[in-house]
């Protein structure tokens, strides 16, 4: 019994002698290349996403240095576990000295360790978390048959949508989560699997492609979005297109698995994805020197609300569940539910009233979290064999949610991911008045498309162009209270090729010195924005 013991303690002293850090490097010396050539790191679905969201590419998108990988594989002691491109950072692990070692590399900007207690900068804060573990959180056209998953989409007015045949179709989803058996198989996703509507994923933990493996619950979770059993069970977003990421390792909880996910959807907004769900969230870790308090759930402290923040500026709309810590000791919001720009989604009753476990906000700098509300008590979903059954957790209103807004953003497709998520939280029912539960509550989809399709915002028929195609000269017409306004065309790599500062309500450009193709046009008024595609012959 001794020498057990002694063998545990000795595993438990190796375990945590290892530390997670972050190390962050001071520039990329491949940008100029990248960025001339964007193809070799976006493909072309994602340039024209951020083309139509006039997001113009900078050195974020530019991969992380190979030479400086390769330096610190070379160093003694250190593995590397993960890459990220947007914050210029590697995530290693190794002793505290090797680590720290790494400083003495001229291309190292700085190190940050999961142990905070280890950074020069908080050296004097060495108090201990004393945290419970928690467990991972995990006209009509068409009239569906939901069934038991009537109530889920209903109280978002999701069916009048679909009715008008929005139902994600043009819009791609990444899943991020535990593993996904039984998506290959089971019959709740044969529709997905006949339209080609799953294009594909990765295993981060593993570092291969086998993703229709490892723990269940994303098979759920994606069961909420595009599962399809008539009368038993039908998504809220039938016609997506998926992408299934394993980010999560349920064997152990550890920062690794946030840098999973960052490098999980810098390869989501490469393939070009609008919407990425995330029923997963973080606060304690085994090591409870890398947990985090609820001070910390402020939008930037955790590696993983940085990364979202970043891919809602690549034009994506990061949709994540809340937490179901409600109950708790630490009722608050887990990372990286507490990211400003993410859509954070709360649990709600068949009622529409807010569920106990579901945790609250707001974060710890006062923002409005959760954002809104939807079905996550006894969620209609599908388990790996196919079968029909109910689960609870706001792991399952996040994906209800995703899916909606997919089908939403899939009815205005040429809409930012800001105005997307503007318009999803003014429909819902607390706008007014939004609480720490519930935060603005439950949405009205069709409220939401009903406003989009009349707002200013959205008005692209106010301009006027032609002809198109064009040869030589294209004509402008707009109103004389939207001058003046700036006329931007794009190539299909995302670059600006051309811009024309317009002043009169009738104006007309030459476009003779470009080469014949396909563009992008965005037009810029004190009031508008429009956007669409010119011919050039």
């Amino acid at each position: 019994m001794k020498k057990l013991l002694l063998f545990t303690l000795l595993v438990f002293n190796f375990c945590f002698s290892q530390q997670d850090a972050w190390v962050y490097f001071n520039d990329k010396p491949d940008a100029v290349f990248y960025l001339n050539n964007p193809l070799q790191m976006l493909t072309q679905r994602s340039l024209d996403r951020r083309t139509i969201q006039g997001i113009a590419l900078n050195n974020t998108d530019v991969p992380v240095s190979q030479n400086y990988i390769d330096q610190v594989v070379a160093s003694n002691g250190i593995t590397v576990m993960a890459k990220s491109k947007w914050l210029n950072a590697l995530h290693i692990r190794g002793s505290q000295s090797d680590i720290q070692a790494l400083n003495s590399l001229p291309f190292v900007n700085r190190i940050e360790f999961a142990d905070r207690n280890l950074n020069l900068r908080s050296s004097s804060n060495s108090s201990t978390n004393n945290l419970q573990a928690v467990n991972k959180q995990l006209e009509v056209l068409v009239d569906y048959n939901y069934g038991e998953s009537s109530n889920q989409i209903q109280m978002l007015n999701g069916h009048l949508l679909h009715q008008q045949n929005y139902t994600g179709q043009g819009k791609m989803i990444a899943v991020m989560d535990a593993g996904f058996p039984g998506v290959d198989t089971a019959s709740t996703f044969q529709r997905l699997r006949d339209n080609n509507q799953i294009l594909g994923g990765y295993n981060f933990p593993d570092r291969n492609t086998s993703f229709y493996t490892r723990g269940s619950h994303g098979t759920n979770v994606l069961s909420c979005m595009g599962g399809y059993v008539d009368n038993q069970l039908v998504g809220t977003a039938p016609d997506a297109q998926y992408y299934l990421f394993i980010t999560e390792d349920v064997n152990s909880e550890n920062p690794v698995e946030e840098s999973y996910w960052v490098e999980a959807a810098e390869m989501a907004d490469s393939l070009g994805v609008d919407v990425i769900n995330t029923s997963l969230g973080y606060f304690t870790y085994d090591n409870p020197n890398y947990s985090y308090t609820y001070a910390d759930m402020n939008g930037t402290k955790a590696f993983i609300s940085r990364g979202a923040d970043m891919a809602f500026s690549k034009g994506m709309i990061c949709v994540t569940s809340a937490g179901n810590s409600g109950n708790s000791a630490n009722p608050h919001i887990a990372t990286p539910a507490d990211a400003s720009t993410t859509l954070t989604i709360g649990a709600v009753d068949a009622s529409e009233n807010y569920v106990s476990f579901s945790s609250i906000g707001p974060s710890s700098d006062g923002r409005v979290k959760p954002d809104v509300c939807a079905k996550g008590l006894s969620a209609t979903v599908s388990n790996t064999s196919g079968g029909i059954t109910t689960a609870s957790g706001t792991s399952f209103s996040s994906p209800i949610m995703a899916g909606m807004v997919a089908s939403f953003w899939s009815a205005v497709p040429n809409m930012t991911n800001a105005q997307v998520v503007q318009f999803v939280k003014q429909s819902a029912d607390l706008y007014n008045n939004p609480t720490i539960y519930k935060g603005y509550g439950v949405p009205d989809f069709q409220l939401a498309l009903t406003n989009a399709l009349s707002t200013n915002n959205y008005e692209n028929d106010f301009v006027l162009l032609y002809p198109n195609p064009v040869q030589d000269r294209l004509t402008i017409i707009i109103p004389n209270s939207e001058t003046p306004s700036q006329f931007v065309l794009f190539n299909n790599i995302g670059q600006q090729v051309v811009s024309f500062s317009i002043s009169d309500t009738n104006s007309t450009i030459s476009l003779d010195n470009l080469a014949s193709g396909l563009y992008f046009y965005q037009l810029k008024t004190k009031n508008k924005t429009s956007q669409g595609k010119v011919l050039k012959l």
